[in-house]
């Protein structure tokens, strides 16, 4: 009984000791926009670097947490050597968008689909990862109206008729590139895929209807 009650007067003795360190002028309107929630050790938050998506320019912001031999606040992560001391610029004139994996944008139109047929070559290695994950596409975006062996058995096919066959006549025929640029643009009654797949998923998708569906059906 006797460490409880000692237990007791520590505790209230530290709450005394930490609330009398606290400027309580700090707390008012605590949470809204003015005055935003304390923030404990603030250097895990808030970086020196350049972030391109918050533009704080007051080089007084978070001065008085500062914890830098620094005249400019804590929160202060604009760049002084861009006009205006801006993060984020503009590209350059006439750049386009490069990505990792070294896929330019797919500039063909819609009407485009004899030259693309001609001209576009699967820029993927034909492997065992590849099928893979062409199969995992194909089965989530391509399964319900083509069917799982693209035979155009798929469900949707039961209340509009006409799905391709895959397996058959023209498009088995149909070069990566025809395939790409119909999956890409959308051909008759099948719709557009382009805002839904990026340009690696789709030749995966290719990869799996030529390299597998088709040729499976060839070997029966």
């Amino acid at each position: 009984m006797r460490n409880a009650y000692k237990y007791t007067y520590i505790f209230l003795i530290l709450t005394v000791i930490l609330s009398s360190c606290v400027d309580q002028k700090k707390f008012e309107n605590i949470g809204t926009h003015e005055k935003p929630n304390v923030e404990f050790a603030p250097n895990m938050y808030h970086s020196l670097a350049y972030e391109p998506l918050t533009q704080i320019t007051d080089t007084e912001a978070g001065l008085w947490l500062n914890s830098n031999d620094s005249d400019t606040g804590e929160f202060f992560n604009s760049n002084p050597y861009n006009p205006h001391k801006m993060n984020m610029r503009d590209p350059a004139a006439h750049t386009v968008r490069f990505n990792s994996d070294g896929f330019l944008p797919y500039r063909l139109p819609k009407d485009c689909l004899d030259y693309a047929a001609r001209t576009l070559v699967n820029p993927l290695k034909i492997n065992d990862k590849t099928i893979e994950d062409g199969k995992i596409l194909y089965t989530k975006f391509c399964a319900h109206c083509h069917g799982e062996t693209g035979q155009g058995d798929g469900p949707v096919n039961d209340a509009f008729k006409g799905v391709a066959n895959l397996t058959t006549g023209s498009v088995k025929d149909a070069t990566p590139g025809h395939i790409f640029h119909v999956i890409t643009w959308g051909k008759g009654r099948m719709g557009a895929h382009g805002s839904q797949l990026n340009q690696e998923e789709r030749w995966k998708i290719v990869s799996y209807v030529k390299e597998n569906l088709q040729k499976a059906e060839a070997q029966q």
